[in-house]
């Protein structure tokens, strides 16, 4: 698959590494220039792109930067992507610990909804509540033991067939959690946020989470 990668932080920079590994080719972009990728182009075979660029002709997209700079994205910047090419999104807003006061957030609309609505397309909230150092090395064949369930919330069943796909190939079992309206159940401060459960533990957790942000992540 074409997959264009923006942000190449922790998960962005995770993600390119094996995602290239899996053999796909893999456009990856931050917010300055592509030279400042050369060290991670060279050592991935990723090829290094302005972030306007980054989803041209993809067949996927992840948007993995830092919640408050969404908005700071060019307008279509997702535009030149394949027809109907599912859009990830891996953030998590950190109102005391990084991003300040979203307003909306604060008032109810889940994270991955606001920033689809910043994006102004749909998108699949995944990758936001592992650990990248397991995301990069905790990977396993289907069906062995012990291997990490993820959530996927996401409201298109033919793009959310590709995100479980993607996710299955590097080496986690994609769960459903259910349409974006209810990512807010694997958000910071859920049962679910952070762990490296099963599917049966990973289900129950979506489950018993509540709408209600927790104080660490609230807006002091």
């Amino acid at each position: 698959m074409k997959i264009g990668i923006i942000g190449a932080g922790f998960i962005g920079g995770t993600l390119t590494r094996r995602l290239t590994e899996l053999g796909h080719e893999v456009r990856v972009s931050n917010s300055r220039a592509p030279e400042t990728l050369s060290e991670l182009a060279e050592e991935t075979g990723a090829t290094a792109v302005w972030a306007k660029d980054a989803a041209e002709d993809a067949d996927l997209v992840i948007v993995s930067i830092p919640q408050k700079n969404t908005p700071d994205l060019a307008p279509g910047i997702l535009d030149s992507r394949k027809p109907g090419a599912p859009v990830i999104e891996t953030n998590n807003y950190y109102p005391q610990q990084r991003d300040g006061k979203i307003e909306a957030i604060e008032n109810g609309t889940p994270e991955s909804v606001w920033v689809s609505e910043q994006l102004g397309v749909p998108v699949y909230k995944v990758f936001n509540g592992i650990y990248w150092k397991h995301l990069l090395k905790k990977g396993l064949p289907d069906g062995a033991e012990g291997r990490i369930a993820l959530p996927i919330a996401g409201d298109d069943p033919d793009g959310k067939t590709i995100v479980f796909a993607i996710v299955d190939e590097l080496g986690f079992d994609p769960v459903d959690a259910g349409p974006l309206a209810e990512s807010w159940r694997q958000q910071p401060g859920t049962p679910v946020y952070g762990k490296d459960f099963g599917v049966d533990d990973t289900l129950a957790a979506l489950e018993e989470a509540s709408p209600e942000r927790t104080p660490e992540w609230r807006a002091a």
